[in-house]
């Protein structure tokens, strides 16, 4: 069924359920719509459709619409709209206490999902967190940062900040605290920050492929004893052992901690842990080097 109503302006509802009548299960709550579903014509068979009913049949329409779209906090948004942009309208056809009663209804309904929605989340984002608020969401760019860390990779997280960026740009903001960043923006500053470093780590594996190629290829040698005695031995030539008053090997822990950890697995062929090798040669943790009994005494071998 076409409706007859000419409405002056349409909201911009995202959901727009409507079936033939030959379709219809309800056909007192139905949107009736023969053609082609369009905002216009969506718009014109639900106010037509709110002139059809009593305004006892109001509460369960509006229950039965709810029941029928994914977001139904957002089309109520809509409907409320509709009925503010068409007021004249809703007033001379539904009277001033049926406009007034539907605008109750929604707020009643809104309410209602609103509670039910808190009751079921176990986390509330605490207010300081919250850069804005919709119709039917929070952003907070606190939260988005907890589900970026779990994204498997950077592309994920790009589009991750894009779809939120673009969501909270189509959105009609309620609320926005003055002591936070736009929502927006800080997306904006997140993905630049990704290209960034992405570039940066590029450059960087280009920089050591280059390295690597004008290098001799080699396998990392295994020793066979205990790692702290193998870690003691660079130890020992580094902090005990002098030649012409210099130390045998001469340069910073991080630097042998490298050499370490990139030229040598242990007894089972397993990678050495970098931390492990740095606590090993640290002078003041003597209790991780080997007892003097188990120790490679490398004094006696020059």
């Amino acid at each position: 069924m076409n409706s007859k109503v000419q409405i002056i302006q349409t909201s911009q509802f995202v959901e727009l359920v409507a079936v033939p009548l030959a379709q219809s299960t309800n056909t007192t709550f139905d949107i009736i719509i023969e053609t082609e579903i369009s905002i216009q014509n969506y718009c014109e068979a639900l106010v037509h459709k709110v002139f059809t009913l009593h305004q006892s049949q109001f509460p369960a329409f509006i229950n039965y619409q709810c029941n029928n779209v994914e977001n139904a906090m957002l089309w109520l948004n809509k409907f409320e709209k509709l009925i503010n942009l068409n007021e004249k309208l809703f007033t001379k056809k539904c009277a001033i206490t049926g406009v007034s009663k539907l605008i109750n209804l929604i707020e009643k309904k809104r309410s209602e999902m609103k509670s039910s929605r808190l009751e079921a989340t176990e986390y509330k984002t605490p207010k300081r967190y919250i850069n804005a608020e919709s119709d039917d969401k929070i952003f907070s760019f606190y939260e988005l940062k907890k589900q970026l860390q779990i994204c498997k990779n950077d592309n994920d997280k790009i589009i991750l900040l894009t779809k939120e960026k673009f969501e909270y740009q189509q959105s009609n903001v309620e609320f926005i605290n003055q002591k936070l960043p736009l929502f927006d923006e800080q997306c904006k500053k997140e993905i630049k920050q990704i290209y960034e470093l992405g570039k940066l780590k590029s450059d960087f594996e280009n920089f050591n492929n280059e390295n690597h190629k004008s290098s001799l290829p080699f396998k990392k040698l295994k020793f066979n004893c205990n790692v702290n005695q193998f870690v003691d031995v660079f130890y020992q030539l580094h902090r005990e052992l002098f030649s012409d008053g210099k130390p045998i090997i001469d340069g910073s822990i991080n630097d042998m901690v490298a050499v370490i950890v990139n030229s040598f697995v242990d007894k089972d062929g397993n990678d050495i842990s970098p931390q492990t090798v740095e606590t090993i040669l640290k002078p003041s943790r003597t209790d991780k080097r080997p007892k003097a009994h188990k120790k490679l005494d490398i004094d006696k071998l020059l």
